[in-house]
This record gives structure tokens, sequence and C-alpha cells, in this order.
């Protein structure tokens, strides 16, 4: 029972937090100068009468709160608004692009915490040693390189050696076979995903290192260390536990950072997720499809934030306590 309250509570702040979200990014959205039908106005075959028309038919002409409940209604059915550039409903434009993002951030995690995870713990365990200055400053060198000079540099050698495609998501070989159309696929995710794993290793490895590094230097390690306990097992079976609890809330939000993240990597190897998407809805100036793109990604932190605090909860004792 306690535990369901707690959930209750948690799951009624995130949707507040959701809706405020909401409500602040359709506002400014909408009070952004100029509107898709502004364009229209520069041909001469449409004539005001029918802007007027369609301005009444889309309801920009109504005040702000009642088109923000319009919208809202529109996304509790599963629509998000209408794009008035593709003059579809903004949830037939997301399916597919989603699921290409939440693929792309999804492998670029991954990878990030494969490496990140055996580096921090085994950088914690040869503390200031020459494998831990080293990884500190691999660390120290990706975090002040921009995802967008990684993304380049990265373009740049699979162009030059031809090993890997330059951009897009599949090659137009014809390939009939599903292991081809498979191999073909992880041939084209391996740049993107791994601009966007180094862009993140440098924060995941700090945390896990700081975090290990405690637990080593913790009394209860260095009395299980005066028992005879070995190396290996002390950092498996009992210095990573004791350092799970910050790393939980680490790993749920980044997957959100990640999927959000990669707006500018998508962006620059052609990858046809929402990053894009959102590019073309920002010069189209279709704000509800906009709106409904940062309404998704506020979704995933929002909801990846819960799941980390649900984790924490159910893996902390003293945080049951406070509740």
């Amino acid at each position: 029972m306690k535990a369901a309250r707690y959930f209750e509570r948690r799951a009624l702040h995130s949707i507040l937090l959701l809706l405020t979200v909401s409500f602040f990014s359709f506002a400014i959205a909408q009070l952004a100068p100029g509107s898709f039908l502004d364009d229209m106005k520069m041909n001469p075959q449409i004539s005001a009468h029918t802007i007027d028309t369609l301005r009444v038919q889309y309801g920009l002409d109504q005040p702000l709160p009642v088109r923000y409940f319009r919208w809202l209604k529109s996304a509790a059915t599963g629509d998000f608004g209408y794009s008035l550039a593709y003059n579809l409903p903004v949830s037939k434009l997301l399916g597919r692009r989603l699921c290409n993002t939440l693929l792309l951030g999804a492998s670029a995690m991954l990878l990030a915490w494969a490496m990140a995870l055996p580096a921090g713990i085994w950088s914690a365990y040869r503390n200031d040693k020459a494998l831990d200055r080293a990884f500190n400053l691999l660390s120290t060198l990706l975090l002040g390189a921009p995802e967008l000079a990684l993304a380049l540099l990265f373009l740049i050698a699979a162009a030059h050696y031809g090993k890997l495609p330059v951009g897009g998501m599949s090659s137009d070989n014809g390939s009939t076979t599903l292991w081809k159309t498979a191999g073909d696929f992880l041939l084209h995710l391996i740049v993107p995903a791994t601009v966007l794993a180094l862009a993140s290793f440098p924060i995941l490895f700090r945390h896990i290192r700081s975090a290990m590094v405690e637990a080593w230097n913790s009394p209860f390690l260095r009395a299980a260390r005066g028992h005879g306990i070995g190396d290996a097992r002390l950092l498996l079976r009992h210095a990573l536990p004791a350092a799970a609890n910050p790393l939980i809330s680490l790993f749920g939000l980044s997957l959100a950072a990640l999927a959000s993240g990669s707006f500018l990597v998508e962006v620059i190897v052609g990858w046809p997720g929402l990053g894009p998407f959102f590019l073309e809805a920002i010069y189209a100036r279709d704000f509800q499809a906009m709106v409904a793109i940062v309404v998704l990604f506020s979704v995933f932190l929002i909801g990846a934030n819960l799941i980390a605090v649900l984790l924490l909860y159910a893996a902390e004792p003293r945080v049951r306590a406070k509740c």
C-alpha cells in the first residue's frame, strides 16, 4: 500500500510536469511571429478569402487557451494535432521516425554503457595509476569535443576508407534477403551510434568511476578485503552493488538524454528520425508538429526519470523509509 501511494504521487507529479511543459511549448510556438499560412500569402494564385477560410478551418483565429485545449484533446486521442504542411494528423508522420530515433538512441545507450561501465570499474580499481589517467584524459578530450565535430570526423573517415556507408539508414542496392537487409542496416547504424556513445561516454564514465571509488574505499570493503576476499569478487559482488544506487538514476536519464540528444547527429548523417523532421517543421512553421516532438521527448525524459525513481525506491531501503 505504501509503495502504491508513492507511485501515485510520483505519477501525478510527472503528469502535472508534462502538462506544464506541453502548455508552455504550445504557447511559445503559437506566439512566435508568422505561421504556415503566411507563406501562402506570397502565392498570387491564393486569394485572401481562401487564407481566411483556412485560418478559421484550422482554428488559428481562436484564442490561445482554446487552441491549446483543442490540441490537448487531440493529443489525448493520439493524433497530436494536425500538420498543416503535410495535411495529415501529426501521429501519422511520427510513427516510423520515432521508431528510428528510439532505435538509434537505444543502440547508442547500450554501446555507451558497454564502454563506460567496465572502464569506470577498472579505473576505480586502478585509481591514480597509468590506466586511470589515460581514461580520465580520454574522457576530458571527449567531453570537450562537440557532437558536430565527432560526427563530421567519422563521416570523413567513412568516406575516405569506404568501409562504412556515409549517411542514411539503408542503401538502395536491391537487397532481397533478410540477412542482407539487416547487415546493411547495422552498417548504417555504426557511425551515428558510435558518435552518440562517445559523446555520452565521459559523463557516464565519471559518474561510474566516482561511485565505484567511493564504494571501493568504504569501511565494509576494507573489512572484506582484510578477510582475504579476492579483488575481482570485491569489485563485482560487493563494490558494484554498493555503487548501484546513483547509477540507477543515471541509467534512467541516459536513455532520455541520448534519444533527445540524437537530433543534431541525425541531421548530419541523414538518419531518418525525428531530428530532420523537427528541422523541416521549423522551416515550414508547422507548429503543431514541433510541439508534438517536444512533448514526446518530454515524455521520454519524465518517464525515464519516473522509472529511475521507482527502481531506486525498490533498491534502496533508506528511500522507502523516508516515504
